[in-house]
């Protein structure tokens, strides 16, 4: 069992979701989270509210499940991903689980 954390921009939850569902993965949680880039200081002040974060409404979606399962979603992230027009890819990563009951 591994812990596989999935990020995304509001745009793609819907596909997020029908990423987790081609891979099978049928048990997950998901939190809305806001996304940050730092960018440079000559932006911020060009903004016409140059006290806001910049930050983007996001997703943050994680399941304890199967090595293979989480194989799978990858390739779809990857497949996914090499398509995008935008500079915001699904991003992922896998944690190994020591102990669980």
């Amino acid at each position: 069992m591994k812990l596989v954390i999935v990020t995304a921009v509001e745009e793609f939850q819907n596909d997020v979701l029908k990423l987790f569902k081609e891979a099978n993965i049928e048990s997950f949680s998901s939190y809305d989270i806001n996304g940050h880039k730092n960018i440079p200081s000559v932006l911020k002040t060009s903004s016409w509210f140059p006290s806001e974060s910049g930050g983007n409404e996001s997703h943050l979606f994680f399941s304890f499940t199967d090595e293979n399962l989480i194989e799978n979603l990858f390739k779809l992230i990857e497949l996914f991903n090499e398509n995008l027009e935008t500079n915001n890819p699904i991003k992922a990563i896998v944690l190994p689980i020591e102990k669980h009951i």
